[in-house]
């Protein structure tokens, strides 16, 4: 059974850093692109950042320059690390995996795309 456990969301001020982690099991991490995606309060849902088995990366542009996504293989985890944080970064945040990776979906979770995570609340004010 595919799981993948999410944790490190909160509140925070802007200017303020979170760092999110993601551990999976049930499947082989090492072959498997991961990532993130986020629900907006506005139920739009965006891909914000995903790195490939072979270590490249993507990013919104949104969040270019102010988040790093990097995976440790020998905990099976990745990581969102989101720094100068802004309003506009409140959003619940999905870990995904096996996925079909589409810029914007009209709404998130989909299991229909790939594995998703829990989801962790992301709340930054102003």
């Amino acid at each position: 059974e595919v799981q993948l456990v999410e944790s490190g969301g909160g509140s925070v001020q802007a200017g303020g850093s979170l760092r999110l982690s993601c551990t999976a099991s049930g499947f082989t991490f090492d072959d498997s692109d991961m990532g993130w995606y986020r629900r907006t309060p506005r139920n739009e849902c965006e891909l914000v950042s995903t790195i490939s088995s072979d270590g490249s990366t993507f990013y919104a542009d949104s969040v270019k320059g102010r988040f790093t996504v990097t995976q440790d293989s020998v905990k099976n985890t990745v990581y969102l690390q989101m720094n100068s944080l802004k309003p506009e970064d409140t959003a619940v945040y999905y870990c995904a995996a096996e996925m079909v990776w589409i810029g914007m979906l009209t709404s998130c979770p989909r299991p229909e795309f790939g594995y998703w995570g829990q989801g962790t609340q992301v709340t930054v004010s102003s």
